[in-house]
Parts: C-alpha cells; structure tokens; sequence
C-alpha cells in the first residue's frame, strides 16, 4: 500500500511538467510557423471595415446608426475628393480643358534660349518688335544692309524661298536671326503658317517686308517713335516717287512726318475716308500694332498667297481706319522691283515665268474679293438684314 501511495504522489508532478513541455513546444511551433508565413495587410482584406459593419449590426441600434452614418459620410467625402481630383476648365483653349488655367502658356515668341544655366538668365535683353524678311541668296547684300538698320531691339526672322540657310552665316547677325526655308513659297504663305498672333504676342509691332527694298533713308527706331505719336495701327515707310510707284497713298511727302489721306485719280475713291485715298498702305512693307496683326492675321487666306487684294481689306482690321493708318513720310524707302521669286514660277502659254505669276496674282485678287462678298452677305443674313441695304466697303 505505501509503494501504491508513493507512485500516486510522483505522478503528478511529472504529469505536470509533460503539459508545460508541449505548451513549449507549441508556443516555438507556433512561432517558426508565424513567421514563416507572408504578412497580409488588413486594409487590403478590407478586414477593418467588416469588423466594423458586424459590430455595428450585432450592437445595439443607437451604436448602429451612429457608425452606419459614420461610415456613409467619409465614403462621400472621399467620393468628392476623388471627383475634384480630375481637372475640367471650360473656360480653358480647346484641348487644353484637363490642365490647371495656372500652367497655361498661350502665347510664345521667337526668343532663342540656352541650353544651360536658369531660364530667368537666358536673355541679356527682350526685343520688343518683330522684322521678317521673305528671302533668296541671292539678295544678301540687300538684306544685309537692311538688317542694320534694325537695333537689338528687333528680332530677325527670315523666311527662304530658294532653300539656302546656312550660307547666310557670312554675317554675323544671320547666326542670331531665325531661319525658316521652303521653297518657292511667298510671304503671306509663311505669315499664315508661322506668324499666328499667339506666336508672335511678345511683339508690340511686326514688320513683314520684301526683299528689294533700299533703306538708305530709313531708321527702324525712328519709325517706331513716329508711328507711336501719330496713332498709327498700320503703316508703312513712303515710297521714294518712281516710274514703278502706283498709288498716290504711298507716295513720300517732303516735309511731312506721316500723312494719312491723299487725292488719287477720278473715280477711284467712293468716299475720301476709304481706300485708295485713305485707310490704305501696300503689301510690300507693311508694318502692323499686335492687335491689328491678330485681325489681318485671320483675313489672310490658306490658299492665296501673293495677298493681291489684302492691302485694300486692312481697313476692316482697326476703327476708324482713316485715322490709324498712314504712311510715313519722313523714314522712306527705295522700292527697287526686283522679280527674283516671280522669276521661279512656271511659264503659261510659253511666256516669261513672272507673267504666270501676275496671272495667278489677278485671279486671286478676285477670287479674295469675291470670297469677301459672300462672307458679307452671309453675315448679314444671318442676322436677319437685308444684304442689299449695305454696299461693299
């Protein structure tokens, strides 16, 4: 009996060191396994918002409510934060409505810029008008000594019609100046593709010249102070008199700064306000105030490009146009008459070449005019008026 009492006393303890051994054991087990398991985030198994949704229906009703309407007011809260993310601003140019109205850059200018250094260091100085010349090389001199009458404050852009760029960098202005070349193409074609007014808005005046112009008497500054103290949106310098002259408007006055009107022949002025006695300059020098050029700029047609007609339509461009169009008389040019791009057109009917032009020049005259006309009556139909009440201007 005292060995059975023994056996019972010694059990025990053993028995009770086995349970702590395999809670041990299970404890490292448990561990090693825990480890060795990948980590899940509770966000993504949307674990905490379950939690919440069956404590709120298993918990009394006041709770329920409370977290429900909880729950509902951040899910619309982070709904408008998400719908106020994506940008729409009606108001912005078309196709740009998904930007912020803050990064916009609508207008640009022909500033050449570094490739190092800040940005806000790029310009030592910022011309503040526009001089294009519509180019052959074979006309550099020309251009050379008409380009230096043109200060710093003048940027030069020229336009080749012949394809020869690099060759001009015989000057040393030409390596500052913009360079853009298509063959046998005129000015008003390059005007219509690469002087859209949202290009060229850093520019209080542009001028758009030929080649053959002689600039002896001229000064670019002092055209610009007398175009500004005369109110002039578009003008051009007077013509030094010549065999080649046509109209009496353009004509150089001695002694006279600028004028603004003139007596052309019998019959050819409706009224002494419109052109070719007033409000009238020629297309082979024109120079125009920033918001004049972004009208004439919407005038100029795709496809005629000699502009035959366009000098007689400037006027529709600013208000009164008699007053704010003239000629200057005191810085004139020489217009020399040099056909050089006429001469690359094509022969008709086995005629010189620049009597293919002159024809195209005269069909596009009328077909500007015509196209005019109908815009106008479409205009005034649509408005509801008569077209016949009004004539042409």
């Amino acid at each position: 009996m005292s060995k059975k009492g023994n056996f019972g006393h010694s059990a025990k303890p053993n028995q009770n060191m086995r349970i702590i051994i395999i809670l041990f054991v299970g404890m490292i087990v448990g561990f090693f396994i825990g480890v060795s398991f990948p980590s899940f985030s509770l966000t993504k198994l949307n674990i905490t918002s379950y939690l919440i949704r069956d404590f709120a229906i298993n918990g009394n009703n006041t709770t329920d409510r409370s977290t429900q309407k909880s729950i509902e007011n951040n899910s619309t809260r982070n709904q408008n934060v998400k719908d106020i993310s994506k940008i729409w601003v009606p108001s912005n140019p078309k196709g740009a409505e998904r930007l912020p109205a803050g990064i916009l850059a609508s207008e640009s200018d022909f500033y050449t810029r570094r490739l190092w250094g800040l940005p806000n260091e790029d310009l030592a100085s910022i011309p503040k008008y526009l001089v294009t010349f519509t180019v052959g090389y074979n006309q550099r001199n020309n251009i050379d000594a008409a380009v230096k009458k043109f200060s710093d404050n003048f940027t030069i852009l020229l336009f080749h019609y012949d394809g020869q760029t690099t060759e001009w960098d015989e000057f040393e202005w030409s390596k500052r100046a913009i360079h853009v070349s298509a063959r046998k193409q005129t000015k008003w074609w390059y005007a219509k593709r690469f002087l859209h007014p949202d290009i060229v808005a850093a520019y209080d005046y542009i001028f758009i010249w030929d080649e053959d112009l002689g600039v002896e008497h001229f000064d670019a500054e002092e055209y610009i102070k007398l175009v500004k103290k005369h109110g002039l949106e578009i003008s051009q310098p007077g013509l030094q008199p010549n065999r080649g002259t046509t109209w009496q408007m353009t004509k150089r006055r001695d002694g006279s700064e600028v004028h603004k009107e003139t007596t052309e022949r019998p019959g050819w002025c409706s009224d002494p306000h419109l052109p070719p006695c007033a409000a009238f300059v020629e297309i082979m020098a024109p120079v125009f105030s920033r918001d004049a050029w972004r009208c004439v700029w919407y005038m100029i047609q795709n496809d005629l490009v000699h502009g035959w007609g366009l000098d007689l339509a400037l006027q529709r461009c600013v208000e009164p146009a008699h007053e704010k169009i003239g000629v200057v008389d005191s810085q004139w040019v020489v217009h020399q008459s040099v056909p050089s791009l006429g001469n690359q057109g094509q022969p008709e009917d086995g005629k010189a070449p620049w009597r293919g032009v002159r024809l195209r020049c005269q069909r596009e005259w009328n077909m500007f005019k015509s196209r005019m006309a109908n815009a106008e009556k479409d205009y005034y139909k649509s408005m509801g008026i008569d077209p016949s009440n009004f004539t042409a201007h």
